[in-house]
């Protein structure tokens, strides 16, 4: 474990036992997070207002019950894009979609899925999708992204290893990359912390296919990667938006971006920089657009480094979202180091 300090780590907020995972920023600097459904759960979508967090974007959406077009059910990722529209998952995969493994029921589940579109000019919610030609009993909707030259969002969704192409104008979905090299996860890397494998009770190593994605401001280029995987990919949006391509004529488009290490949460900078958030050792860097790695922060505090948001303000923002430490990976027993934080660091 990286044992230093860093001095320039900021902590943003403080959520006690509240797991923190989703974090985005507004072009005027606002910090959204959102937190997964979940004991102690006070709200699923937040804004932190003086490092405190307010319910977003009101008190009914964050409601425990309800009716499931009008609150949140588990929201699993935020983005704001370039036109300061705030996008909500909101993703409750059936256990087969989970990249916590399925339960071992034989029954069969549908998750629910939505993504909803929230005006930051006026806090209001302007659209609903509910990916209504979505396998609801595989898929497991993780991160979103919003192509606004395009109408385009696309997902990476670990439980289908694929990535998700909706179009905001029709409400339909395509499949692509699906169980492909740059998708599944490799079966030879289990994730390791302190010489101790992150394993559930059965034995079983946490797995994820395609999670982390990222897509470029000028809307060019998506990255993307499964967490189970050393290699970064990426393609131009233009070949994800052409439904005419095949998916042989797709898998030749994508590329291979080189090592990068065992990572989680993308995002990319005004200028072109992909941020990566990389546990293993506790650190978070960034691929600039020539193709150097360098490290941006390394800290102890850096566990499971997830979300992130990048501020006009020149600062990265993120969650740890401290996932090796839970009980499920460490025998039952909970070894989180409360609280949860969401910190900043200045990159730009």
């Amino acid at each position: 474990m990286a044992q230093k300090k860093d001095p320039n780590l900021e902590v943003v907020a403080s959520f006690g036992k509240s797991q923190p995972i989703g974090v985005s920023v507004s072009s005027d600097n606002r910090v959204f997070v959102s937190f997964p459904k979940k004991d102690p759960y006070l709200f699923g979508l937040t804004e932190i207002v003086n490092g405190e967090r307010v319910g977003f974007p009101n008190k009914d959406w964050n409601a425990e019950e309800g009716d499931y077009k009008t609150h949140f059910l588990n929201v699993q990722d935020i983005y704001v894009d370039t036109q300061d529209q705030l996008w909500v998952l909101d993703s409750k995969p059936a256990p087969s979609g989970s990249i916590f493994g399925a339960s071992g029921s034989a029954e069969k589940h549908e998750g629910q899925f939505k993504l909803v579109q929230i005006d930051l000019k006026d806090n209001q919610v302007k659209k609903l999708f509910t990916f209504h030609d979505l396998d609801k009993s595989k898929s497991g909707l993780n991160d979103v992204r919003v192509d606004t030259d395009k109408q385009l969002a696309y997902l990476s969704d670990p439980g289908q290893a694929s990535i998700i192409v909706l179009d905001l104008k029709t409400g339909k979905t395509r499949k692509v990359l699906s169980n492909t090299k740059f998708t599944l996860a490799k079966k030879d890397i289990v994730l390791k912390y302190n010489d101790h494998e992150m394993r559930d009770k059965d034995g079983n190593p946490f797995k994820s296919n395609v999670n982390g994605i990222a897509l470029t401001k000028d809307n060019k280029w998506f990255y993307f990667k499964p967490i189970n995987d050393l290699n970064l990919y990426r393609i131009e949006t233009k070949y994800l938006a052409d439904p005419n391509l095949s998916e042989t004529e797709l898998l030749t488009k994508v590329e291979d971006m080189g090592e990068v290490g065992i990572t989680h949460g993308l995002v990319a900078d005004r200028l072109g920089n992909i941020y990566l958030t990389t546990s293993i050792d506790y650190s978070i860097r960034r691929l600039t657009p020539d193709g150097k790695l360098e490290i941006v922060v390394q800290d102890p505090r850096l566990l499971w480094p997830d979300s992130l948001g990048v501020g006009s303000d020149g600062y990265l923002y993120f969650s740890c979202a401290q996932m090796q430490l839970l009980a499920q990976w460490n025998e039952g027993k909970d070894m989180v180091q409360y609280p949860y934080e969401v910190y900043r660091v200045k990159v730009l």
